[in-house]
């Protein structure tokens, strides 16, 4: 049954999945669905065995607990569904949830970047203060910054929802895509997107200007490259994939617009896969925590 139209929106979106490999879907479903499933196991285990163990409620740990949380909602605001179109060919999606899911989607990513700030604020503190650590890196002070996280990403992104609702989609229903990303959805839109175009560009470049003030001492930048490679490693598996997919749209017009889409879902499931490993393999007392409980033999 085709969706009904009313007046500013269609009741459903139909999402296409990856436009030009419809035949594929089944198979290329094989390798989303372990990715996905390695991410909440390696995710789901990492929070609980953190959370679990009070000698590893030190901060760096804690922000890795939040880091598992938000990776474990990042991909799962827009897999499963996903898992669903690859299936069982269920393309709908009702506008409003699809809306939800723009909001979700987009505020998880910026929890995310947050918390990577914060962890690298507390190596930081760790490398360069070492001194003054414990009596600033408190728990109060780790509550307030994931807190901060939270009402950060929800007040950049509650904006968006509305800004959608606002057009008038007169260019169908069919979104060329796996989810609802925001610009997806725009292009359906017959109303002029220069704000939605710009509020976008604004937001990510305030978060990356945000971050890089930072890491603008050079003691900040020469004592944390020797030391914390995997925190280097996570913040490269965060955001090099959005960087790839972003040259190429403005670089490579002509390219097939399923390597777009399989760039945008590599986004997806490639951080909340690799942080685990990173952190699970770097980080000693966590390696342990997890080689005890997996490979528990009785004595």
């Amino acid at each position: 049954m085709s969706p009904t139209i009313t007046s500013t929106h269609p009741a459903v979106f139909l999402l296409v999945g990856i436009p030009g490999l419809e035949h594929l879907h089944v198979w290329i479903s094989i390798p989303f669905c372990s990715a996905y499933t390695l991410a909440l196991l390696g995710n789901c285990t990492l929070f609980f065995i953190i959370q679990g163990d009070a000698g590893l409620h030190e901060p760096i740990n804690l922000f890795l607990a939040m880091l598992a949380a938000i990776d474990s909602g990042f991909s799962s605001s827009t897999v499963p569904k996903m898992l669903a179109i690859f299936w069982f060919r269920d393309r709908e999606i009702n506008f409003y949830a699809c809306l939800v899911q723009t909001f979700f989607l987009h505020s998880f990513s910026i929890m995310e970047s947050a918390v990577l700030l914060a962890m690298a604020f507390d190596r930081y503190m760790a490398i360069c203060k070492p001194l003054h650590y414990s009596t600033i890196l408190t728990r109060p002070l780790i509550t307030k910054i994931s807190l901060a996280a939270v009402t950060w990403a929800v007040t950049l992104m509650t904006p968006l929802p509305f800004l959608l609702r606002r057009f008038h989609y007169c260019r169908g229903p069919v979104i060329a895509h796996c989810y609802c990303e925001h610009m997806a959805v725009v292009r359906l839109a017959c109303g002029d997107p220069c704000f939605n175009n710009i509020y976008g560009i604004a937001v990510a470049m305030f978060i990356g200007a945000f971050n890089l003030l930072f890491f603008a001492s050079q003691e900040a930048r020469y004592k944390a490259f020797g030391t914390c490679v995997s925190h280097i490693g996570a913040v490269l598996t965060f955001y090099t994939p959005p960087v790839m997919s972003s040259v190429m749209h403005q670089v490579a017009r002509q390219t097939a617009p399923h390597v777009h889409i399989l760039l945008a879902n590599f986004y997806l499931l490639f951080p909340p896969v690799g942080n685990p490993i990173i952190y699970g393999v770097k980080t000693k007392q966590i390696h342990e925590r997890v080689l005890r409980l997996f490979l528990r033999k009785d004595v």
